[in-house]
């Protein structure tokens, strides 16, 4: 069952959010003081509002205070980002997630309540440069520091060969997650699961051993004998 959540800040941001928010079963309402970012996203979400999100009447006369999330995609004003946070927290909201430009603009979101703070372009910015260092990598998350999951395509010396051949744990210290296998999904696949070309594997472990084991260079060099050891 879906939730109530609303959106306050119709940029790219909060666009993409409330039309994905919609598409996934979720009840939302869209705000923003822009009327024609409002009517533009009107047909597409349950509800869209023209209104001034810092001010806590208006959110109060909206049913603001009945909404369990929000989000706040706010972050080209940090002020009107901070002051709508707070003005959210005071009418009920119980979770609200902020997107934020700079540290300092989280830091101060975090405090004015807000349960949790985005950073889409340093995101976005971490996981090209991951793309652009191995070749392989589709997609990167950053979980700690040097440390993530990552998305990649099976190089060369990995086509054909079994997970348990390839040994990924005692090869490069890496787990597979799951195998990508067009609209399939193998979670923590058997030993026996043959890989092949079209696949693509979803990593887990250090940055260093994703960026090895996803180069051209480091596939040539961690071909496998037939007992799933690197040849010597």
């Amino acid at each position: 069952m879906g939730s109530q959540v609303m959106v306050v800040g119709l940029g790219r941001f909060g666009t993409s959010a409330a039309i994905e928010l919609e598409a996934l079963g979720h009840e939302v309402l869209a705000v923003d003081r822009d009327e024609t970012l409002v009517s533009e996203i009107a047909p597409r979400v349950t509800h869209a509002v023209q209104l001034d999100a810092t001010d806590p009447e208006a959110l109060a006369a909206v049913g603001a205070g009945d909404f369990p999330y929000a989000i706040v995609a706010i972050s080209s004003h940090a002020e009107a980002s901070i002051v709508a946070t707070m003005a959210l927290r005071e009418v009920g909201v119980e979770t609200i997630v902020a997107k934020a430009a700079t540290e300092l603009q989280g830091r101060i979101l975090e405090r004015v309540g807000a349960a949790r703070v985005v950073y889409p372009e340093r995101e976005t910015g971490l996981r090209v440069a991951h793309t652009l260092q191995a070749p392989h990598v589709l997609h990167y998350l950053d979980l700690a520091p040097r440390y993530g999951v990552a998305r990649v395509r099976p190089w060369s010396a990995a086509v054909g060969r079994t997970v348990g051949e390839l040994d990924l744990g005692v090869t490069h210290r890496l787990n597979l997650i799951a195998i990508l296998r067009g609209t399939t999904v193998v979670v923590n696949p058997h030993r026996e699961e043959r890989i092949t070309s079209s696949d693509e594997l979803l990593l887990l472990g250090q940055d260093e051993q994703l960026a090895r084991v996803s180069t051209p260079s480091q596939a040539r060099q961690t071909r496998m004998t037939e007992g799933g050891r690197p040849a010597r």
